[in-house]
């Protein structure tokens, strides 16, 4: 336990942290008010045919009948399916669908580019060794990895960890918009260079893009350097750390 509290000390030093509030105030969301449903239509008769499919319950259901980002997001989740097969990535070898984990009401969701190994064998984004980093990072700012909201570009491993290929994002892309659009962050922060040059369809390098706020369906959207990117070039991490530092000022109101 000592061991970890004075690794956990050392990387905040890392990133030039001289502080750290423990006022809990910030944290919680906003209360969102919830879509009022439309009157209930009479129950079906015991003849009524089977439930429909989670695709038909997407086309057919009205939004205000699925009033919370929880379910907008099982939906889409179930829409998408364990092993969706829309792209050749299914056939590459990847093992599941790396849908995305969090709060569904985050005021902060961060956005990678694709499943690593690690992420492809668990289910779940950033859980190797640049996850543990990216944890520690929203740590940093008073928050903890339950409080936000993970997901990636694309939701299938690529083979080898290279780049996704233009045809693939194609697929993949809109079910992350529609993420983004459930939960309604405040700010999404953007890791690393695909990330980036996705989400903002440019091909102007990181390094141009950090240090700067885009607007990003109705959120604040801030690059940043990939956990990956940090584990191979430490020095980096100031560079995050300041970037954080803004997403945590427009999350308290103070941009």
């Amino acid at each position: 336990m000592s061991h970890d509290l004075a690794e956990h000390l050392r990387f905040f030093e890392d990133l030039g942290v001289t502080g750290i509030s423990r006022d809990q105030a910030w944290r919680a969301r906003r209360a969102k008010t919830p879509v009022v449903a439309p009157a209930a239509e009479p129950p079906p008769s015991p003849a009524a045919s089977a439930p429909p499919s989670p695709e038909a319950l997407l086309t057919s259901v009205p939004t205000a009948k699925v009033a919370t980002p929880s379910q907008l997001l099982t939906v889409l989740r179930e829409e998408i399916g364990p092993l969706c097969m829309r792209c050749k990535l299914a056939t590459l070898g990847r093992k599941q669908v790396v849908f995305g984990i969090g709060n569904p009401n985050a005021d902060l969701m961060f956005v990678g580019e694709a499943p690593g190994a690690d992420e492809d064998e668990q289910g779940e984004p950033f859980v190797g060794r640049a996850g543990q980093l990216l944890t520690k990072i929203i740590e940093a700012i008073g928050l903890r990895r339950d409080d936000v909201y993970i997901a990636n570009v694309i939701k299938c491993r690529p083979p080898g960890n290279r780049n996704p290929e233009p045809d693939e994002v194609d697929q993949c892309e809109p079910f992350l918009f529609r993420q983004v659009d459930a939960i309604k962050p405040k700010v999404v922060i953007a890791l690393g260079k695909f990330a980036t040059q996705s989400l903002l369809k440019t091909g102007e390098p990181i390094t141009r893009l950090r240090g700067r706020v885009f607007n990003y369906r109705g959120a604040s959207l801030i690059p940043t350097f990939h956990p990956a990117y940090l584990l191979r070039n430490p020095t980096a991490k100031r560079d995050v750390w300041d970037d954080m530092k803004k997403a945590r000022a427009i999350l308290q109101g103070d941009e």
